[in-house]
C-alpha cells in the first residue's frame, strides 16, 4: 500500500527521531493496541516504511516488538486479520527486527489455506504478495488469478468513469503486481492507459488520496506521472496540520498524509520537515477547494443527448458551464498529459 518526509532513507538524526516518533504515536497513542483499525493503521505505516528501504534501530521498533513476538498467538486467535498481522510481521522484520516469526506465519497461513477463504481476488492477491516474500506459493501475477486481474486492469473504459472502488483497486493490483516497487509489474499500454484515466479523474476531483496512490502506482510501473499531479500532491501534503489532541476524532487524514507523503518520495522529492510534539498526533488536511468532476457530471447530464464524446466540440460548452474554480482545475487537467481527449471519449458516455 512511501515518504513520509520523515520516512526519507537517510541517515539523518532529526529524520530518525520524527520515524520513531512517528511508530509510537501510532503504536501506542491514537488506538488501542490490537484492534482491526490499529492493526490497519500500522500496517500502512509499516509497509510505507519498509517499501522506501529505510532500516530502524532497536529504539524506533520498541512499541511494536511485543507484538511482533505475539504474532503467531495473534493469528491463531484472529485468523480473519491474517493479512494485517502477517504484512506488520514481515515488514517489522524487514525494517529490522530479528526474522524469527515471518517464515513460520506464511507457513501456517498456506497451512491453513487463508487465501481460500477470501471472496475478492484483489484480496487473494495480497495474501498472494505477501506469502511470496517468504518464497511460499505462486506469485501474484500466476495462473487464472494473475489473468483475471490483469483483464481487470486493462479494461481501460472502466477508469474513465468515477468509480473509487474500482479506482483504489486498480493502484492495488499494481502495488501487489510489483511488490511496491521491488519487482517489474509488466503492465500492457492499456493498463498503463488506465491508470492515466483514474488519474485524471482524481485530478478533476482533487481527490488528493487517490491522486497520490495513482503517481505511486505510474511509478512502480516505470512511468513518471505528470509534473503537475506529483506538484498537486506535494502541495497538499505539506499543507497538512499535525497536531495533538486527544480529544479530536481519531477518524483523521492520517491516510492522505501518509499516502501524499509517501508518493513524494517515490519521485525523488526533497523531505518536508513536520513538527511532531509528544503525545496522541492528529492529521488534519487543508481543502484545497472545488475541483471540477462534479460540475463536468453535472454538465453532461444537462447536455443529455445534445452532449458529444468529442472533446474539441464540447470544450467551448463546458468551459462556458464551469465556475472559475472548476474551470481552473478543468484546464490544467486537459494541459497534464496527452490523454485527456481519449478518456473524455469514455467519460461523456455519448450516444451513438
Amino acid at each position: 500500500m512511501t515518504n513520509v518526509v520523515l520516512l526519507k532513507p537517510e541517515v539523518n538524526s532529526d529524520m530518525a527521531t520524527r520515524r520513531t516518533r512517528l511508530i509510537r504515536a501510532f503504536a501506542s497513542e491514537r488506538r488501542q493496541q490490537g484492534d482491526v483499525f490499529w492493526l490497519k493503521e500500522n500496517a500502512e505505516l509499516l509497509g510505507v516504511l519498509a517499501s522506501t528501504g529505510v532500516a530502524l534501530d532497536a529504539e524506533a521498533l520498541k512499541p511494536l516488538i511485543t507484538f511482533h513476538s505475539k504474532s503467531r498467538n495473534m493469528l491463531r486467535d484472529f485468523p480473519q486479520y491474517y493479512r494485517f498481522i502477517l504484512s506488520l510481521c514481515l515488514d517489522l522484520e524487514e525494517l529490522g527486527l530479528p526474522e524469527l516469526h515471518g517464515a513460520a506465519l506464511c507457513d501456517e497461513v498456506a497451512r491453513a489455506g487463508l487465501e481460500g477463504a477470501e471472496l475478492s481476488d484483489l484480496q487473494r492477491a495480497e495474501a498472494r504478495r505477501l506469502l511470496r516474500r517468504r518464497a511460499v506459493g505462486p506469485r501474484v501475477g500466476e495462473g487464472a488469478l494473475g489473468e483475471r486481474l490483469h483483464n481487470f486492469i486493462t479494461r481501460s473504459a472502466t477508469f474513465a468513469m468515477p468509480n473509487r472502488k474500482a479506482a483504489y483497486e486498480l493502484t492495488h493490483i499494481v502495488y501487489y503486481l510489483s511488490d511496491y516497487g521491488r519487482r517489474d509489474p509488466n503492465l500492457s499500454e492499456k493498463a498503463l492507459l488506465s491508470l492515466q484515466f483514474t488519474g485524471l479523474l482524481a485530478f478533476l476531483d482533487q481527490d488528493m488520496d487517490l491522486l497520490a496512490e495513482v503517481c505511486a502506482a505510474l511509478r512502480f510501473a516505470g512511468v513518471a506521472p505528470a509534473r503537475s499531479w506529483e506538484n498537486f500532491v506535494a502541495d497538499c501534503h505539506r499543507a497538512f496540520r499535525i497536531q495533538v489532541d486527544m480529544n479530536a476524532p481519531v477518524q483523521d487524514d492520517y491516510h492522505q498524509w501518509l499516502v501524499t507523503g509517501w508518493a513524494m518520495q517515490i519521485a525523488g522529492r526533497p523531505p518536508h520537515p513536520q513538527h511532531m510534539s509528544d503525545g496522541a498526533l492528529r492529521f488534519k488536511c487543508c481543502s484545497l477547494g472545488q475541483g471540477a468532476l462534479r460540475p463536468l457530471v453535472a454538465c453532461m447530464s444537462d447536455m443529455g443527448a445534445q452532449r458529444s464524446a468529442d472533446w474539441g466540440h464540447m470544450r467551448p460548452h463546458v468551459l462556458s458551464y464551469l465556475g472559475p474554480e472548476s474551470h481552473a482545475v478543468l484546464l490544467a487537467a486537459e494541459q497534464s498529459g496527452p490523454h485527456f481527449e481519449e478518456f473524455f471519449d469514455g467519460f461523456a458516455r455519448a450516444r451513438g
